[in-house]
């Protein structure tokens, strides 16, 4: 399977892996290499395995989902994590989100998305939050209404195919501009917005800009 995508889960809670399992190996393409049930074993794992993608719980006996994902950054390990948990806490997920995670799902609406998201993020794509995440997300800090900000039309294109989850190299393609100018806008709209991470900034368009949601899903 030259072309699978790896993936390893770690999750302290066997029934959990083992559902997560039989979902992902219904999708051919992807693979699963491991499973930990603790954060420094799925640390060796990952060092060892180097999968493309990793499925981190946020509470495990001995770390958090937080201390792993910083861990993983500190190595420079390129293996994308999706953050999937049963807590919805909008500081937990913006913490995990902050520190490098492609995404946040949680675990009771997660099965319908769970597949489509690791293969977006396998592919690079960010900013894959579910719905109940991108709602506490939205709720976090109260932001300028968005009539009160004023965007630039290119910031307004950059922030639109952001919504649909692309990366900057994506956008920069779809945008016929460079990845370097796509980190400029988005430095803007961040700062505009008032936010600091991807999801944030996505979880901002769908709330305010309505049809993003059913478009990105095209």
């Amino acid at each position: 399977m030259s072309n699978s995508i790896r993936v390893i889960l770690i999750d302290d809670h066997p029934i959990v892996r083992s559902g997560i399992r039989l979902l992902l190996e219904q999708a051919s393409e992807i693979e699963i290499v491991g499973e930990a049930e603790q954060g420094k074993e799925g640390l060796l794992l990952v060092a060892r395995l180097q999968p493309d993608v990793v499925l981190l719980d946020m509470e495990m006996p001995d770390m958090t989902g937080v201390e792993v994902m910083r861990t993983l950054q500190s190595e420079n390990n390129p293996a994308r994590v999706l953050g999937l948990s049963a807590y919805d806490d909008p500081e937990y997920i913006r913490n995990l989100l902050a520190a490098g995670a492609y995404g946040y799902l949680t675990k009771d609406e997660a099965l319908d998305s769970i597949v489509e998201a690791v293969r977006g993020v396998a592919n690079g794509q960010e900013g894959w939050v579910s719905r109940r995440a991108a709602a506490r997300l939205a709720a976090l800090t109260r932001r300028p209404a968005p009539e009160l900000i004023e965007l630039t039309e290119r910031e307004a294109e950059v922030l639109r195919v952001l919504a649909k989850g692309w990366s900057n190299d994506q956008i920069a393609a779809e945008l016929f501009i460079t990845e370097r100018t796509v980190r400029y806008h988005l430095t803007n709209i961040y700062q505009k917005l008032n936010v600091s991470t991807r999801a944030e900034t996505i979880a901002w368009a769908h709330k305010h800009w309505g049809g993003l949601a059913e478009e990105s899903e095209q």
